[in-house]
């Protein structure tokens, strides 16, 4: 990950299970400083009526960034990484549903492409960020057909490049990564409330439990 030059964010604690609508720190470029700041997870334009709205955009298609009117100017302007050290999907076996944890072999640490908004309201500014994803590559296909946009770290500087606005450019960086480079494995229905964040989310376990 890039070293910032500022951080906003709270680090406090390390996080196990971020849910939609919650903060998550994520890495942008405010007049030439790298800043990792805070972020609701649900992207809010800066057109929209209300807040509310972030709800349905925690995820953008990197397919059709560009042609959405969410999210066409933020992948002009307003280009964010977000760090992880992993992601939750859920694999449909017969009629369960089970969670599984993917990350880079080794569980080093990584960054989703993501795009971020600041939308201000009558009384308040929200800062605001969605993740990008594209189709899966094995062996993620199985679980689910699409995935997070894991950015390679050589990459991590021309995605913030405010200079860099030509669309065509921009979408050749949102590539999946190699699947060779990741492995899952099933994890508890503990991690399905948002209200457990904790290790015990990211446990491996046995899916007959």
């Amino acid at each position: 990950m890039l070293e910032p030059d500022e951080i906003e964010a709270d680090l406090r604690r390390p996080r196990y299970n971020i849910a939609p609508t919650q903060k998550v720190p994520a890495l942008l470029v405010r007049n030439g400083r790298r800043v990792l700041a805070e972020m609701q997870w649900g992207l809010v334009p800066a057109w929209a009526r209300d807040k509310a709205m972030g709800v349905r955009l925690i995820n953008a298609r990197a397919e059709t960034l560009s042609e959405k009117p969410a999210f066409r100017n933020a992948l002009r302007k307003s280009r964010c990484l977000i760090p992880a050290d992993g992601f939750y999907e859920w694999q449909k076996q017969g009629a369960r549903k089970i969670p599984m944890y993917i990350r880079l072999i080794g569980g080093r640490p990584f960054a989703f492409a993501g795009l971020f908004e600041l939308w201000r309201g009558q009384d308040e500014e929200l800062l605001s960020c969605t993740i990008i994803t594209t189709e899966a590559d094995e062996p993620i296909r199985p679980i689910h057909e699409r995935m997070p946009v894991i950015l390679p770290c050589e990459l991590y500087r021309s995605w913030l490049d405010p200079s860099l606005n030509d669309k065509d450019a921009i979408s050749s960086l949102l590539r999946p990564v190699e699947g060779r480079m990741l492995e899952a494995y099933p994890v508890s229905s503990h991690v399905n409330s948002p209200r457990n964040d904790d290790p015990g989310c990211i446990m491996p376990c046995d899916v007959k439990e």
